[in-house]
């Protein structure tokens, strides 16, 4: 007991002053930190969103624009195709009319090679049911008609809303902030919420968006009344401008997407000043753009982005950099909010806001000071009671919460972890399983000294015996607390990130700690007998 080693006294200091001065910056104010180097103030406490405010959105799926975008891919692919085919496979044109894509093979003796091609590309069962994502039908000898199957659905749905959260996640990364909550709810909502941001239209404006950049040619042959009508000539389509411009009719083919970008970074135009988005493609995306510009010098080219078209200029000369400019008459924002939802990656299904809030930080400052209130009443009545009831032995239990709770905030600052109104209850949790420790181990050594045993071999027995029970009892809540984390999220993560980081501090603070202040009491002091 007495036999503590001169490295483990200065470890077990050097923990707790580290611990210290890593909690600090997380009490600094605002005006103090700017002034500080930023690796000074790097570990601290971020607070949630019940207790910093900020915004919740409600994001939900449109689903049917699922089973459409799929369709639309398919009209595509098939297309491609039955191009590649060899011999090549003449078909007509490409009906999606009803939610059905339909197509007429011309030369019948074909109908067999276009069915392989199709049961190639049209997947080979969805998910653990096997069941195929398409059905093909063969009607009057020569005209396919695929329509999507109930389980291609959910399943494009399920991994649909498995790259949204992703997409999401990566927009509001790029906005700068700290440990927001992204989860999925149900088959098809997204929850936001984004401590510290208490404007949520900013928050709309980029999760609203799905981002989908497309180069389509202008069908410089559409007849103008006809566009006007709404009608379209075959192979094309028509789109409204994004400023509500008129209509204008596009090739349906897409020449370049977004899929091939590799940055956007919001600029001004060195010639009128006015902001626009610069994007710069993958090196495949290049090559492409290249040779298409080369091929169509001379054409308008419209530039679309969710259906829009931004803008349709002419292609003067071939581009050959692998970089372009978007520009549409965007303010700053816009611009800016367009290249981080470009950057980040489109959404796979479009997004609409079915609720939303803004939570005031004053809420938060108000269960804060009754969250700390709590904790200050409980330790103090706690420390009073331990002093009167172990005496010397209670004041060691004292000092070593106070160690505890310092532990506890300087490694959550460590970590950035976020503190949430479920965290504090954690933390008031902790406090009280510190004293538990101490409890058992002062209780044991009360009963070694009734054998009766001599000063030393009482306390050293005590903390023997009392120590495997603690770190048995506290294992199991180690295990809780990680099985909450890997499975809960939000506020449930965060009540398991205080209390695990609470429950391998109050064994260090409750057993470690305080025998080192026995064992300093003993040598010192050698008493015959102990008072407690």
């Amino acid at each position: 007991m007495l036999d503590f080693p001169r490295w483990k006294v200065w470890a077990v200091w050097l923990t707790i002053a580290a611990c210290f001065l890593l909690a600090i910056p997380s009490f600094l104010p605002a005006s103090v930190t700017r002034q500080l180097p930023a690796w000074v103030t790097a570990p601290k406490i971020n607070l949630g969103l019940d207790l910093a405010g900020g915004s919740y959105i409600l994001l939900e799926a449109d689903t049917a624009d699922v089973a459409e975008t799929r369709l639309e891919a398919m009209r595509e692919t098939v297309a491609s195709e039955m191009r590649r085919a060899t011999p090549r496979i003449a078909i007509g044109d490409i009906s999606t009319r009803g939610g059905r894509l339909s197509f007429l093979v011309r030369d019948a003796a074909q109908v067999d090679a276009a069915r392989e091609r199709l049961l190639s590309v049209t997947g080979s069962g969805a998910g653990l049911t096997g069941q195929r994502e398409w059905n093909i039908e063969v009607v009057d000898s020569t005209r396919f008609v695929l329509t999507q199957t109930e389980a291609g659905i959910n399943q494009a749905i399920e991994q649909a809303m498995g790259d949204a959260t992703e997409v999401v996640r990566n927009r509001i990364d790029e906005l700068g902030t700290r440990e927001p909550t992204i989860i999925r709810e149900g088959g098809n909502r997204i929850v936001v919420q984004v401590p510290g941001l208490e404007d949520p239209e900013a928050l709309k404006a980029l999760l609203g968006r799905t981002a989908r950049l497309e180069f389509k040619l202008v069908d410089v042959n559409a007849n103008p009344q006809e566009v006007a009508a709404g009608r379209a000539p075959i192979g094309s389509q028509i789109l409204p401008y994004a400023e509500g411009g008129g209509p204008i009719a596009v090739k349906r083919a897409t020449i370049l997407s977004g899929d091939q970008l590799t940055d956007a970074r919001q600029e001004f135009d060195p010639q009128n000043g006015q902001p626009m988005v610069a994007i710069t493609f993958n090196s495949e995306g290049g090559r492409r753009f290249a040779r298409v510009t080369q091929e169509n010098a001379g054409r308008p080219f419209a530039i679309i982005v969710d259906d829009e078209v931004i803008s349709a200029p002419n292609i003067n000369e071939p581009i050959l950099g692998g970089a372009a400019t978007i520009q549409g008459g965007f303010t700053v924002e816009s611009a800016n909010s367009l290249a981080i939802a470009l950057r980040s990656g489109k959404l796979p299904v479009a997004l609409k806001v079915v609720q939303e809030s803004s939570i005031s930080a004053e809420l938060g400052a108000e269960s804060i000071q009754s969250g700390v209130l709590a904790g200050v009443v409980a330790s103090v009545a706690l420390m009073v009671f331990m002093i009167v009831t172990y005496l010397r032995f209670g004041v060691y239990t004292t000092l070593a919460l106070l160690v505890n709770a310092v532990m506890i905030l300087g490694i959550m600052g460590f970590f950035n972890a976020t503190l949430t109104l479920p965290g504090i209850a954690g933390f008031v949790l902790t406090i009280g399983a510190a004293v538990d420790a101490n409890v058992l181990i002062n209780e044991r050594i009360r009963e070694e000294l009734r054998r009766p045993r001599g000063a030393i071999q009482a306390v050293e027995f005590g903390y023997k015996e009392a120590s495997t029970a603690i770190f048995d009892a506290n294992i199991t809540n180690v295990i809780s607390a990680a099985i909450m984390f890997v499975f809960g999220s939000g506020p449930i993560r965060g009540f398991a990130v205080v209390l695990a980081i609470g429950i391998v501090t109050s064994v260090f603070t409750g057993v470690t700690f305080t025998r080192l202040l026995v064992a300093d009491y003993l040598k010192r002091s050698r008493p015959k007998t102990l008072h407690i």
